[in-house]
């Protein structure tokens, strides 16, 4: 097998019940991959990226996507894939009774992480 080129997803969730677990995938220069499980009630806080992309892979569950710093939101759901380029505002609040799981592929490594 490849270990270094396939992965078994359920091994990267991990749930917390203080804030969400930042799980790493794998990462290079290229890009870094983040599996993340937000339980009910929990929020990644609104946030940019400013030298890069974030693409989020909805695995399961549903929650509220933030997309500015005024927390404009839109429902997020199982299948859906979202990205936020380079310097847009993003995060999510889990407002739903099951956990929501997304695979975040943030591209470069490098793209930076700034609160908003």
């Amino acid at each position: 097998m490849l270990k270094h080129r396939i992965f078994t997803s359920s091994e990267f969730i991990l749930p917390s019940d203080d804030e969400p677990l930042r799980s790493v995938v794998t990462s290079s220069e290229d890009a870094t991959v983040i599996m993340w499980t937000v339980k009910p009630g929990q929020q990644i806080k609104p946030h940019v990226h400013p030298d890069g992309q974030d693409t989020w892979f909805v695995i399961s569950g549903s929650a509220e996507y933030i997309s500015d710093t005024k927390e404009t939101k839109a429902t997020i759901k199982q299948g859906d894939v979202v990205i936020a380029h380079r310097g847009e505002v993003h995060g999510t609040l889990n407002i739903e009774n099951e956990p929501f799981t997304f695979l975040s592929v943030v591209s470069p490594t490098n793209a930076g992480f700034e609160l908003k």
